[in-house]
């Protein structure tokens, strides 16, 4: 049931991760044509900002080796339907990569702490920024027509080797990404360490030092159950993008304690219950995830899902006769029965 509530954004923007983010962590390889696939299906639930890849060296991310074989096979989405189709570029290379593929929307994405710079890129954060100055002037030259970039910021709120992270440090490194071109902030809770307090602060310390919020993003993980709070709070201080992965894939190869992204599905229902327009249609979405759920052999993490289509949280157990568990729970397989 829609019940919307005072002072927040009309719409939101999700700037879906599922096929980059959320299956980077992946350890089987997910062929080139499924990847397409899934892209096409998140396009055809109505999502119209979807990260393709990352054209990054396959050493360090084996999943994303395909991204020249799969980009060719997504693009027509941008060109014909205006679907953006952001990629991660880590560094000339790969934005040279990336940009003669036609590429137009890019990101790179930045550490908050060195200790995570040192684990992701094997740099300081001040040598990071400095392997990005070029990589994000170039893109903004002009030579190659509009392109927009994206800063990531990682650990934002908390890291697992330094602990708590302070806003100042975050404010640096934000500021430096913008001064050096980047269009937005994506704002990273790697570790899913954040409280809706901290997002608060944090986001009204940004705009003290000039950083409006509508060059802000969040991305939040779930890892304890905070994702959602935490995207109220960004929404209630005005943010109108939001990042989310379909059926909560995703991890980083490079922090293990980072786990699920905020599921797509979770993130809609919510809006959706607020009265905030987003543009995606529901079932086809969880559809998207359930089908992908199935070729990677395990079930959606995301809540909705497994309550809009009966999957359980995890495969039932077997007793002793080889029969599955008739106590397990499944949830109702009929949407409308979730309004009651």
């Amino acid at each position: 049931m829609e019940v919307p509530a005072q002072d927040l954004p009309a719409r939101v923007r999700i700037h879906e991760v599922g096929p980059r983010d959320g299956l980077q962590n992946e350890k089987v390889t997910v062929p080139t044509a499924v990847k397409a696939e899934f892209v096409h299906r998140l396009a055809d639930a109505g999502l119209t900002t979807i990260e393709a890849t990352s054209f990054v060296h396959p050493t360090w991310v084996p999943q994303l080796a395909d991204a020249a074989e799969l980009y060719p096979l997504v693009r027509e989405l941008h060109d014909r339907r205006g679907v953006a189709l952001p990629v991660l570029v880590p560094n000339e290379r790969g934005l040279d990569r990336a940009l003669a593929l036609g590429a137009r929307r890019l990101a790179v994405f930045a550490s908050v702490t060195e200790s995570f710079a040192r684990a992701n890129l094997n740099r300081t954060v001040d040598e990071s920024l400095a392997m990005f100055a070029p990589v994000v002037a170039r893109a903004k030259s002009g030579a190659h027509g509009p392109v927009h970039v994206r800063g990531y910021l990682s650990m934002c709120f908390g890291d697992p080797w330094e602990g708590p992270v302070s806003v100042a440090r975050v404010v640096r490194v934000g500021k430096a990404l913008l001064e050096m071109g980047c269009d937005e902030l994506s704002l990273g809770d790697t570790i899913g360490v954040a409280t809706p307090g901290h997002v608060l602060a944090l986001l009204a310390e940004l705009n003290e030092e000039g950083v409006p919020t509508d060059r802000i993003g969040v991305h939040f993980h779930d890892t304890y159950g905070q994702a959602l709070a935490n995207t109220l709070a960004a929404l209630q201080h005005g943010v109108t993008t939001v990042d989310a992965s379909a059926g909560g894939l995703g991890g980083c190869p490079f922090a293990q304690s980072a786990t699920g992204n905020l599921a797509t599905e979770d993130l809609v229902w919510m809006l959706t219950g607020l009265g905030i327009e987003t543009g995606v249609d529901l079932g086809r979405l969880t559809a998207t995830s359930r089908w992908m759920a199935d070729r990677l052999g395990r079930p959606s993490p995301s809540r909705t899902v497994r309550a809009l289509t009966g999957s359980p949280a995890d495969p039932p157990p077997e007793d002793p006769t080889g029969r599955t568990d008739p106590e397990s729970p499944t949830g109702p397989t009929d949407p409308k029965e979730q309004q009651s």
